[in-house]
């Protein structure tokens, strides 16, 4: 496995390029659950932050629903133009899926929102196959975030794999010193150790994990440190006086059992604000791989050997809130 970070020094360097360059082009690779589009509203209102595409990831959504979501999001976020690409609907290994009544919420969650339509249809080439040929082109730098399973991306280095090599990936999943949330939604499983996106599709994460990509790891050790809470709810419909703030606030009023429950946190979201606000979430270097059998299969699992990823232990939740809401307010 290749290492990408050797030392705490490289680690700086590398959050220290990300601040440096905040133009460079995104790509989002996610499942479109709630809280993917709470985190892709927050990057559509940053100037700061130019999103190339999207591939939409089988895991909350079904993935031509999850498209159609996104596509309408990106209308309302004036950034209709941006290509959105569907990936397989199934993980590369195995028919592991999110509970279905979760992947109903999702594919339906705009239903009672007040959202345009989209002028834009899907793109007809694959995710992976976009995925692949975009990443061979080193002549243009890209950095990924990816917010479901990583299926997409471990289909596209089956066939090149070398892509991404050197790319700056940041990935919201995994658990590493904190158990894991399949229980989540009364899933009957032995499993405690996994994350529901890297539990999905495992062998994909694996690739990812082993594919020299200089990865940043947001997992529940980070994002437990960050509930999205009632507080925060008051907080975010005073300050939200644009469209894609009033779209989150909808999107929160929905899920306000689960905030009530103390069931819900800055998932995705923080994913999204370590891309522009490194400090949020420190990162510690360590060499990751992903469990392939039962009973901890999809687990992250710190090894021996050279770090492979910087990863968010823990997270400032104050960080968040001002950041998140700052843009939401369109400041």
């Amino acid at each position: 496995m290749r290492a990408a970070f050797a030392a705490v020094p490289g680690l700086l360097l590398l959050c220290s390029l990300l601040a440096a360059q905040p133009s460079l082009p995104l790509i989002i690779d996610t499942d479109c659950g709630s809280d993917d589009l709470m985190a892709i509203a927050f990057l559509l209102s940053r100037p700061d932050v130019r999103i190339e595409a999207i591939a939409v990831d089988n895991g909350l959504a079904h993935v031509r629903a999850g498209a159609s979501n996104v596509l309408r999001l990106l209308e309302l976020g004036g950034h209709g133009e941006v290509p959105v690409y569907i990936g397989r609907d199934t993980p590369m290994r195995g028919q592991r899926a999110f509970p279905d009544a979760w992947r109903e919420i999702s594919d339906t969650l705009l239903r009672d929102l007040k959202i345009p339509p989209a002028h834009h249809a899907p793109q007809t080439q694959p995710a992976a196959d976009y995925l692949a040929a975009r990443l061979l082109d080193h002549s243009r730098p890209v950095r990924i975030l990816a917010l479901g399973p990583l299926t997409n991306f471990g289909e596209a280095l089956e066939r090149a794999p070398q892509i991404l090599g050197g790319v700056e990936m940041v990935i919201m999943g995994g658990a590493i010193r904190v158990p894991g949330n399949l229980g989540d939604g009364d899933f009957k499983t032995d499993n405690r150790t996994a994350e529901w996106n890297l539990f999905v599709d495992p062998w994909a994460a694996k690739l990812v994990f082993a594919s020299g990509a200089r990865l940043r790891l947001v997992p529940l050790d980070a994002t437990q440190r960050v509930p999205i809470n009632a507080q925060f709810l008051r907080e975010l419909k005073s300050a939200a006086r644009t469209r894609l703030g009033r779209f989150v606030t909808g999107i929160l009023d929905r899920e306000r059992v689960l905030i009530e429950q103390g069931a819900s946190y800055a998932w995705d979201p923080l994913a999204a604000v370590t891309l522009v606000e490194p400090s949020v979430a420190p990162m510690t270097p360590l060499a990751i791989d992903v469990e392939q059998n039962a009973p901890q299969d999809g687990r992250t699992a710190e090894v021996n050997g050279a770090a492979n990823a910087g990863v968010a232990l823990d997270a400032d939740p104050a960080v968040f809130r001002k950041t998140f809401l700052s843009a939401l307010a369109g400041k």
